[in-house]
């Protein structure tokens, strides 16, 4: 518990404008919100800018933080709510842009049971998932958000949602049967 009520000190200092707590917020929770900018990045320097822009946003908004629940919490929802408007910004320019492989006609498979992938190789898989896809995976997946919220976020329908993740699954399970496929042969 005492970390936390550090965390809230250090949050008070930056509601005051504190430089130091500023940069101790940062050395506190740039590692991690940096997973988490990886995770709807395609590459490491987009995770830095939105790591970057995250925290501006984070320190211009830092006032509304009423220390109600987690600051950590708080500080992904701001950061994930400013990738998602940086996404809405680009979408036009996304969805004349994607690729995505369309795989008709091929079953994608179940992942083998005894297959466990590593966080690394699946982090490099979704990665490479067309933005839009990405997009509603990570939100659906990791901030298990309901298709009806994240149609409302990114500015489609909730039937764009499902497909966009349905897609996206289907892509992840043939590169993970793939790369189980390429890794037997090896043996």
């Amino acid at each position: 518990m005492s970390g936390q009520l550090d965390i809230y000190e250090i949050v008070a200092a930056c509601q005051k404008g504190d430089r130091s707590a500023q940069k101790a917020l940062y050395e506190l929770f740039a590692s991690k919100m940096m997973g988490v900018c990886m995770r709807y990045a395609s590459n490491r320097e987009s995770a830095e800018d939105f790591l970057q822009d995250g925290f501006i946003r984070v320190f211009d908004n830092i006032e509304k933080f009423r220390f109600e629940g987690s600051f950590e919490g708080w500080m992904r929802r701001v950061i994930v709510n400013m990738i998602i408007e940086s996404f809405r910004k680009r979408r036009i320019e996304t969805e004349l842009t994607d690729e995505f492989p369309d795989n008709e006609g091929e079953d994608p498979g179940e992942i083998a049971e005894n297959q466990v992938p590593s966080l690394g190789d699946l982090l490099a898989l979704v990665q490479q998932l067309p933005e839009r896809y990405r997009m509603v995976f990570n939100l659906y997946v990791l901030e298990e958000r309901t298709h009806e919220q994240i149609a409302e976020e990114l500015e489609i329908s909730v039937g764009t949602s499902k497909s966009n993740l349905s897609r996206a699954r289907k892509w992840l399970q043939e590169r993970l049967k793939n790369a189980k496929k390429m890794e037997a042969a090896k043996i």
